[in-house]
């Protein structure tokens, strides 16, 4: 759990550095922020189409030749991104080649080695804990970065990631062992008798996963986009926001979510993982409105980092544990890497919109508000959502979706929405020459 924790922390931490690099990127390669979005988005991209080829790879020939693989190639990357002196260069570097590095040294084939190790009972809180110790990189990565921006060059900051990316093959050897060597314990789990082809086919007839999928597309887009931007975002010149505060925002995300992805683990042992991820994207809605309607400053800031770290991979252990109840524990490593597939779709439009809106109106507040929108949309998938186990395909009902709850949260979404917007909408009517929080343009 602790060697898990640790390539996680460090793979992930130094990733969430990149929101660091917007401003002295474009401003090195004379391009526009679209460009450095388009970079992080091909990068989630490609993580996220390498995720379940690592995870099938992982089962097959054990965690630790994968995870291995995969922090060479991310040394690589980096070396070759600190170097880079053009649009196409940067993107093939911190795009292309970091998204393989980080689909093969991250969530999904950490996730799925450890969760078969560990009883179904103990499953979610011990991923949680994965997840929480994880989340350390990012608390430690971004502070180091900013502190190595403020006294070098951007380029110098990434080769120095890129030595701390090679300390993660320090603890590739413990992850010993294929999916084939650890037996499932539950009567129901009947994935060792199945090959890979066929478990994916029986997947992709329960309605459920595919709600997963859809739900972990949020999760994807609101993470990167906040990652990505929150820093640039916070710079507008009508904000009293340093630049040494934004990154202490984007800081604590991750010492929050250590707190959030274990504290997830231990509700997960008691109450269901559905209803949980349910609570969790609606809060996100709540917290992500509530940060662009309310002024900003250097304090709502800090707050909202805080609060939204608390959600940030919550996320993460339960639906890795939904994976893993409902098909079994001999391909999870390839059927977790399909959902993730998807997070990184979200990811993917998370981060190109962003740039994409900024360049194109000066402000990212539409963006914003679509991730409140989609924050609501998977509540709504996650109250339709069945977790339980899911039987051979011959029985009738397995993993169908659940109506009456999500219908009575859309009713609750769509008037709370409606609420919400009504007095803000008013109040921008009587003051339409002067700015409100709700457009905040790019300096």
């Amino acid at each position: 759990m602790a060697f898990g924790g640790a390539i996680t922390s460090i793979a992930l931490g130094i990733r969430s550095t990149f929101g660091l690099y917007v401003d002295p990127v474009i401003e090195t390669l004379d391009t526009g922020r679209e460009t450095f979005g388009l970079m992080v988005a091909v990068q989630s991209l490609v993580w996220g189409f390498s995720q379940p080829i690592a995870g099938a790879i992982s089962d097959r020939w054990g965690a630790g030749r994968t995870l291995a693989a995969g922090g060479v190639l991310y040394v690589l990357a980096l070396v070759l991104m600190a170097q880079s002196t053009s649009a196409g260069m940067i993107i093939l570097s911190g795009g292309v080649l970091s998204g393989l590095a980080v689909g093969a040294a991250s969530f999904a084939v950490v996730l799925s080695s450890v969760g078969r190790m560990v009883s179904a009972e103990r499953r979610s809180v011990v991923l949680g804990s994965v997840s929480a110790l994880g989340s350390l990189g990012q608390f430690a990565m971004i502070p180091l970065g900013r502190l190595l921006l403020d006294r070098t060059t951007w380029q110098n900051t990434v080769l120095v990631m890129a030595a701390v990316a090679a300390t993660l093959m320090v603890f590739t050897p413990m992850f010993r062992g294929r999916a084939s060597d650890y037996p499932s314990t539950n009567h129901m789990d009947t994935s060792a008798t199945r090959t890979l082809r066929q478990e994916l086919g029986r997947a992709s007839r329960v309605p459920s996963y595919w709600l997963l999928c859809g739900g972990f597309l949020v999760c994807g887009f609101h993470v990167t986009f906040i990652g990505t931007y929150l820093v640039s975002y916070t710079q507008d010149a009508r904000f009293d926001v340093s630049l040494s505060t934004a990154s202490w925002a984007l800081a604590l995300i991750g010492l929050f979510n250590v707190v959030g992805s274990f504290s997830a683990g231990l509700l997960g042992q008691r109450f269901s993982y559905t209803k949980l991820l349910a609570i969790i994207y609606g809060m996100r809605a709540v917290f992500i409105a509530a940060y662009v309607v309310i002024p900003i400053s250097g304090t709502t800031t800090i707050i909202f980092g805080a609060t939204i770290g608390l959600l940030w991979l919550a996320t993460v252990p339960l639906t890795s544990a939904i994976v893993t109840q409902q098909f079994g524990t001999t391909h999870s490593g390839a059927l977790f890497g399909l959902v993730f597939l998807f997070h990184q779709f979200g990811s993917f439009f998370g981060a190109w919109l962003g740039g994409r809106f900024a360049d194109a109106t000066g402000s990212y507040v539409v963006v914003w508000w679509v991730a409140v929108a989609l924050g609501i949309v998977a509540m709504i998938f996650h109250l339709m959502l069945d977790e339980r186990p899911v039987p051979d395909q011959d029985v009738p009902g397995a993993g169908a979706v659940r109506l009456a709850p999500a219908a009575v949260a859309l009713v609750v979404a769509v008037a709370s929405a409606t609420a919400a917007v009504a007095p803000t909408s008013a109040a921008e009517a009587s003051a339409q020459d002067s700015e409100t929080a709700l457009y905040c343009s790019l300096s």
